[in-house]
């Protein structure tokens, strides 16, 4: 059977999933956003360890709403009311990453079986944040099996009027290698960035796949036209599939050593002013977006290839 454990210290409040073995666990931090804090997949490290950095800087695998990426200076108009968020990417003047990044989830089901480990989360904003005077409920369901980890996400419109959203998620992942490592997806689209990272334009990529990862560094976001994002690793390879038609991706390369953000998301940077991407939830409209995030380690290849 899978397995579901509580880690409770004075300040961080955490649940463990684990497959029956033990050889694969998915730690999720409640009181850092529900954000998925670390996973060993057959006991290969997935996530990256970004340490001695801190959360608070790095945001590492935090759900990311009601905007991905960037506003710039958190400023936006919506139905011709104008609305200014915090600005929490201070050397820039952005507000940055959306608003449930730090807030407190609470679960509210699990399911244990010899097959999977799954568990939901809930937040309940009551509209009260400054620049986004809307109450929302937002769900995680966070499910391990033995391919791999899916991250479902369901928003409800508690609100009396419609709000705007982007969806997204941070993760760092770690490489054996990131030399001897390469992305694969679909794009015709690179976006130009500003020196506050806002997109000021956008240009035509011919990307070779698979995009080799040797001596190269990365702050860029991309149009997709595919719901896929390959990764392969000496050590292992995942496919992340999206359930949404529209996809985004940011990839960012941190000055940790091997380790790579690999940031999947439904709408560009500055989306509540550039629309790209912008979606409208009406009151009491749900909104559902899955990120399966499937993976092979070269064990479980290997193996394979015997067989």
């Amino acid at each position: 059977m899978y397995t579901l454990t509580e880690i409770e210290t004075p300040e961080l409040y955490d649940l463990v999933l684990a497959s029956s073995d033990g050889d694969s666990k998915a730690q999720i931090c409640l009181n850092q956003g529900g954000r998925l804090s670390n996973l060993v997949f057959k006991n290969i490290q997935i996530l990256a360890n970004y340490k001695p950095s801190t959360y608070k800087e790095n945001y590492a695998s935090a759900v990311l709403f009601p905007f991905a990426n960037r506003i710039k200076d958190g400023e936006y108009t919506f139905k011709d009311s104008k609305f200014k968020l915090d600005c929490n990417e201070i050397d820039k003047n952005n507000a940055l990453h959306g608003l449930v990044y730090n807030k407190t989830f609470t679960p509210i089901t699990s399911v244990l079986t010899s097959d999977y480990a799954s568990v939901t989360l809930q937040y309940k904003d009551d509209g009260k944040a400054k620049g986004f005077p809307f109450k929302f409920n937002i769900q995680l369901t966070y499910t391990l099996n033995e391919n791999g980890i899916i991250l479902s996400i369901k928003v409800v419109n508690k609100d009396k009027k419609a709000f705007p959203f982007t969806l997204g998620w941070h993760p760092y992942f770690n490489s054996k290698n990131l030399e001897n490592s390469s992305l694969s997806f679909r794009s015709n689209t690179k976006y130009v960035f500003d020196n506050q990272q806002i997109i000021s334009g956008t240009t035509h990529t011919d990307i070779e796949m698979p995009f080799q990862l040797r001596d190269i560094k990365l702050d860029n976001g991309y149009q997709l036209k595919t719901n896929e994002i390959e990764f392969s690793t000496p050590e292992y390879n995942f496919n992340i599939r999206s359930s949404t038609k529209e996809n985004f991706l940011q990839l960012y390369t941190p000055d940790l050593p091997n380790a790579i953000a690999i940031e999947p998301m439904t709408g560009a940077a500055d989306n509540f002013n550039n629309k790209i991407g912008l979606q409208t939830l009406q009151p009491s409209d749900t909104y559902n977006v899955k990120w399966n995030m499937a993976i092979e380690t070269l064990t479980t290849k290997t193996n394979q290839l015997i067989n």
